[in-house]
């Protein structure tokens, strides 16, 4: 009796957590990616609840506790498949996945869940997974781990592709993100081993509100350290990689920034609205983002201000002015390919200065140095 209260209260401070977690998501961002980490958060909540029905069934808590106590475990694993769907889809975005670019494959990624609803239906007839014996004690089926396979393969399959992202040298700005994503399983598995070992241990549902707890602080992190408009690093954290890549000398490489600048832009919003304006400069960014991934190196990409955008970009020692040359190329055959899908009526141009980043250089002097190529150009 005893524990079962100890774990009553236990699992009510872990509601509370995410709740107030799941209120302040859904109240801080309406993007898809947050969509789906507010989703996980309900399917958490729901797994927290079952899970106490349960154990205050098992314990005697309410009369009849058989068929509620197969009725908690249902709602158990079905919110424990669904919240790990949730988790893989919100991570996928997160690593900016062409996986979540297609909303069938995303549907059918849900497959698993739905494979689960169907086997704890017929669960209820009979009994392979688990059941209550006629002791009224919960007892678990010859196929009971299926449960664990289908909901669990979800954020491992995730995380280890987040894993293996930290080893790509394209995806080096996101890589402490990367490191957070692929790390976030390991409490929570090992709570959920140690509790399927021994189920007594009340372990489970306080390691997940403490591990969503610091997913959705690492998130917090991020949304102020991204501009809202492009969704790439706002000056903030222009500082913090500046001050970070520059303090690393790597063998037979060199840092480079480059200033870039929209051509004519007062001119489309003048001409056709700010809210044109808008799209502009996300067109322009997402010309960045092509470019600097056909790029292949370690870059990461800033909005300055305005109509304003800095890039970080290494290089080989040698031929490193040629290497930045190539990129600002790519930056704008991306950038004219996206007037042309868009049927765009102004010409968005841009242009671009570079400056290579001197040992113990700081960021305005660099910035300065670049600004002073790109306005030579504009002059031109």
């Amino acid at each position: 009796m005893l524990y079962a209260v100890l774990y009553l209260e236990i699992n009510l401070v872990a509601v509370v957590l995410v709740g107030i977690i799941g209120i302040k998501t859904n109240g801080l961002s309406k993007m898809v990616a947050q969509r789906n980490f507010a989703m996980s958060i309900e399917a958490e909540i729901l797994f927290f609840l079952s899970d106490t029905v349960y154990v205050m069934g098992a314990h005697g808590f309410f009369r009849g506790s058989p068929g509620l106590i197969m009725t908690a475990k249902s709602a158990y694993f079905f919110s424990t498949a669904l919240m790990c769907y949730f988790w893989f889809v919100y991570f996928e975005y997160l690593q900016e996945s062409s996986f979540v670019e297609s909303r069938r494959r995303v549907r059918l990624a849900a497959i698993p869940v739905c494979i689960m609803a169907v086997l704890l239906i017929c669960n209820l007839f009979t009994g392979f997974l688990f059941y209550v014996d006629d002791n009224g004690i919960y007892q678990r089926g010859p196929l009971f781990i299926v449960q664990y396979i289908l909901a669990y393969a979800y954020v491992f399959f995730s995380c280890f592709r987040a894993f293996l992202g930290i080893f790509d040298k394209t995806k080096y700005a996101k890589r402490r993100q990367l490191i957070v994503l692929s790390l976030f399983p390991i409490a929570p598995a090992g709570a959920g081993v140690l509790q399927f070992i021994y189920p007594q241990l009340p372990l489970a549902c306080a390691t997940l509100s403490i591990t969503t707890l610091l997913l959705y602080l690492d998130w917090t992190d991020q949304v102020i350290s991204v501009d809202p408009l492009t969704m790439l690093n706002n000056r903030k954290q222009l500082s913090y990689r500046y001050d970070s890549w520059a303090s690393v000398h790597e063998d037979e490489k060199d840092l480079y920034l480059l200033m870039v600048d929209a051509n004519r832009f007062k001119s489309i919003n003048d001409t056709y609205g700010h809210l044109e304006g808008d799209v502009a400069l996300i067109r322009i960014a997402d010309a960045l983002r092509m470019g600097c991934r056909e790029f292949g190196r370690k870059s990461s990409i800033s909005r300055y201000g305005g109509d304003e955008f800095v890039v970080l970009a290494w290089t080989e020692s040698t031929g490193g002015e040629e290497e930045i040359r190539q990129l600002i190329e790519g930056i704008n055959k991306h950038l004219d390919r996206l007037n042309r899908e868009a049927k765009s009526p102004y010409d968005l141009k841009v242009c671009i200065g570079f400056a290579k980043v001197g040992e113990s250089a700081a960021l305005k002097d660099v910035i300065e140095e670049a600004d002073a190529m790109l306005y030579e150009y504009k002059r031109r």
